[in-house]
């Protein structure tokens, strides 16, 4: 073996044990700690609750009978008065079958929110997603809507209680909330929900007084969260659309700078998760301004993006009045679309983190769930999506088949001529380009059918990671979750010896190994590269890819290896066509 091969050979041993290092060393720890953070998130802490310890102190002269006890009388009327303020409201009910939660009658904040259709887990038994909570509950995370005044004009805030016409809200429904801050300004808020995930806010404010008020609309979400995993492949934290331009801020980088403007204009702003999103929409007519912050609170990060509207002059005699939407649920790209054409919401499907190759992931999402609808299965929708692509690209991979299996056959005349001119590397080079030449052989065209696949790899990818629609959806066997990697290991026999393997050893799937069959067996069908260090690599790809797909989603390598199939297929029937056709040739001369 020669010194370069030598030098090869380590260095796709060393490549190899770096990738079972990585696995072990990196990923699965990333993984352990990205799912124990998921799961310290839903824990769920006490109710809330406040509580008087100490209001008045002293005590009340004896002195004079009828004094004392009205002193006492009003000392105790003030205590009454700030128990009532201090205890917990009633709460609000919102019953739906999307959504189901509450919401204070103190400081009317969007702060409890599940999400009954769809669990935390798997096991349809495990519980629903809990998307808002609370102060006072562990990773707290709330939206809020309200007036701010120039001056020192009353306006209702988070210890504000207000009165409401109804104890539950329902879709179809509405419910009145009104608050009176004594002053001659009357606060008046109509909330209704639809079918799914999006309430209509209108506030007013009438002024029966003597002075005018100037008021501005605002609202801001707010969330505690623990530090975790930046996710690098789905956008989490802060956005916000501003005349169609979209921006993101990550919690990391709003941690590290501490704060983010952003530029005035017409729009809407969210929080959103991998899944999961809230966002408030202002009317498309009011010019907003936005800015996300973050903010150290009793050992919490608390991440906030919020807006601001335009002043608005409340004259004696009149009112005024603003219209708000507010988002919390599953970011379902159709629904999503839906509402952002109904409500004239700019880029609103962009909350769907598709990325730079958005153009693209839509489309291939709409015919993912084109063929869902027809199939009624993720899995085969998958399947039919391949078989779309191949159709697409069949000209150019038949091509470039075809240039493949012309390559076998001139195998002997290449193996002729460099034995001719293993001496002379010009005259080398120039024999074989002129060999290439007369058989009408491109040696790079066996390339092009990948490289032209490697977009719609990187596309389904995102489609498989980000869509809430891929989340939990079954194929056939043992894949329960097509947006998951294969859940089985090689290292127990996929489940058959009743142990569980070891955390440090990479998890290496049923699925994933399939892959790396068919692409040795794809291989197989093309004619080794001519250096023997090129041939040495292209043996090793299915061993390093093997390692590389077993932490890719399922749908992603159920893809590869349908793809795979057909491609031999297709290899082969070109092949055997070619050979035919060189047989006949050789007889004929």
């Amino acid at each position: 073996m020669t010194d370069d091969k030598k030098r090869l050979v380590i260095f796709f041993i060393i490549t190899a044990i770096f990738m079972v290092f990585w696995q072990v060393w990196y990923v699965n720890p990333q993984l352990e700690a990205r799912k124990k953070w998921e799961e310290e998130q839903k824990l769920q802490s006490e109710s809330e609750g406040l509580t008087l310890d100490k209001v008045l102190s002293g005590k009340a002269a004896k002195d004079n009978g009828s004094v004392a006890v009205n002193v006492e009388e009003t000392a105790q009327a003030v205590i009454n008065q700030k128990a009532q303020d201090l205890a917990p409201a009633k709460r609000i009910q919102i019953q739906s079958p999307t959504v189901k939660g509450s919401f204070s009658l103190r400081g009317l904040r969007f702060d409890d929110a599940v999400l009954p259709e769809f669990r935390q887990a798997l096991d349809k038994s495990s519980p629903a997603e809990v998307l808002l909570s609370p102060i006072g509950k562990k990773e707290s995370y709330f939206l809020e809507l309200g007036w701010l005044a120039a001056d020192e004009t009353k306006v209702p805030n988070a210890q504000s209680l207000w009165q409401s016409d109804k104890e539950v809200l329902k879709p179809g429904g509405n419910i009145t909330l009104t608050w009176n801050n004594g002053a001659g300004l009357l606060f008046k808020r109509v909330m209704t929900l639809d079918e799914h995930y999006l309430f209509t806010v209108v506030d007013s404010v009438e002024n029966t007084g003597n002075s005018s008020a100037n008021l501005i609309p605002y609202g801001r979400i707010n969330r505690a969260r623990s530090d975790a995993q930046a996710m690098y492949i789905s956008h989490e934290g802060p956005l916000t659309v501003l005349d169609e331009v979209l921006e993101e801020v990550t919690y990391g980088d709003l941690k590290d700078d501490g704060k983010h403007e952003f530029i005035k204009g017409h729009g809407w702003l969210g929080m959103a998760d991998k899944y999961w999103l809230t966002a408030i929409l202002p009317s498309p007519e009011d010019a907003i301004t936005v800015k996300s912050i973050y903010s150290e609170s009793k050992h919490e990060n608390r991440y906030q993006i919020d807006y601001t509207g335009d002043w608005q002059e409340v004259a004696p005699g009149t009112s005024t009045q603003v219209t708000r939407h507010v988002f919390v649920g599953a970011k379902k790209v159709k629904l999503l679309d839906e509402y952002g054409e109904n409500l004239g919401v700019p880029l609103f499907d962009r909350a769907v983190d598709y990325g730079w190759l958005y153009f693209l992931t839509k489309p291939m999402f709409a015919v993912l769930s084109m063929f869902y609808h027809l199939i009624g299965n993720f899995g085969l929708a998958i399947l039919s999506l391949t078989v779309v692509v191949k159709l697409l690209l069949f000209p150019l991979a038949s091509k470039g088949y075809r240039s493949m299996a012309r390559m076998r056959t001139i195998m002997p005349e290449m193996t002729q001529i460099k034995e001719r001119y293993k001496d002379d590397r010009v005259k080398l080079n120039q024999e074989m380009m002129d060999l290439y030449k007369r058989h009408k052989v491109n040696p790079a065209a066996g390339c092009l059918p990948v490289f032209l696949q490697l977009p719609v790899f990187f596309a389904l990818y995102k489609v498989l990671y980000v869509s809430i629609e891929m989340r939990h959806a079954p194929f056939y066997g043992w894949i329960h979750d097509l947006s998951a990697p294969d859940p089985t290991d090689i290292f127990n026999l996929f489940g058959l010896l009743p142990y569980d393997v070891v955390s440090w050893l990479p998890v290496i799937g049923a699925w994933p190994i399939i892959y790396a069959v068919t692409m040795y067996i794809q291989q197989a069908l093309n004619p080794p590269p001519s250096d023997p260090s090129q041939a040495l690599v292209m043996k090793l790809l299915p061993l390093l890819f093997l390692f590389l797909f077993a932490s890719f989603p399922a749908g992603l390598v159920i893809y590869w290896v349908w793809n795979n199939i057909l491609s031999i297929i297709q290899q082969y029937i070109i092949n055997r066509s070619i050979n035919k056709t060189s047989e006949k040739k050789l007889s004929t001369s």
